[in-house]
């Protein structure tokens, strides 16, 4: 296992049961970045933010190992 996969892995243990905090935290940081530029870039703080709050949803919608009954 590489150090990204083991970097992948501990944030994926991060976010699971934690994804409505993440994904607020997510949208506050964009919402600053917008404030601090301007608006300039808002397009692709959008779309960052889209793509990181549709991977916290996923990852937060896993069953976490060890949880199954």
């Amino acid at each position: 296992m590489g150090v990204f996969d083991d970097l992948a892995g501990k944030a994926q243990e991060l976010i699971q049961g934690n994804g409505e905090a993440i994904q607020a935290g997510i949208e506050k940081a964009g919402d600053l970045v917008d404030e601090k530029t301007g608006g300039k870039f808002a397009g692709q703080v959008d779309a960052v933010q889209g793509a990181a709050s549709d991977y916290v949803a996923k990852v937060d919608a896993q069953e976490a190992p060890g949880d199954a009954d």
